[in-house]
């Protein structure tokens, strides 16, 4: 388990800088403010996974969750290639916080 834990920090601290190269683009995209906040988060949770903190599981599993949500209510025309990465590492990371969960709960 302590794989998939490193996997999913890997992949929260791979989405965090991601997200903040996408602040590159400028203060006047739409989407420069939730772009840092998810940054600021993902990064952080990452870290926190790594130290191995027990929230941060749970936080991993419900943080990713608000953008792969918001696919139900926007044009997925509109998604670039950009997106469409950052959202498919928040379904790994999702999935890995999940198996993270399920196994502590058996044992």
């Amino acid at each position: 388990m302590k794989s998939i834990r490193y996997l999913a920090a890997s992949l929260f601290i791979l989405s965090g800088i991601l997200h903040f190269y996408y602040l590159t683009k400028g203060t006047s995209d739409p989407n420069f403010v939730s772009a840092l906040i998810f940054g600021i988060l993902y990064f952080a949770l990452g870290i926190l996974l790594i130290l191995n903190k027990k929230f941060a599981i749970w936080l991993g599993l419900i943080i990713p969750i608000v953008p792969l949500a918001s696919l139900f209510t926007i044009d997925l025309k509109s998604l670039d290639a950009f997106m469409i990465i950052v959202l498919a590492i928040d379904l790994a990371v999702v999935i890995c916080c999940l198996i993270l969960l399920l196994n502590k709960k058996k044992s």
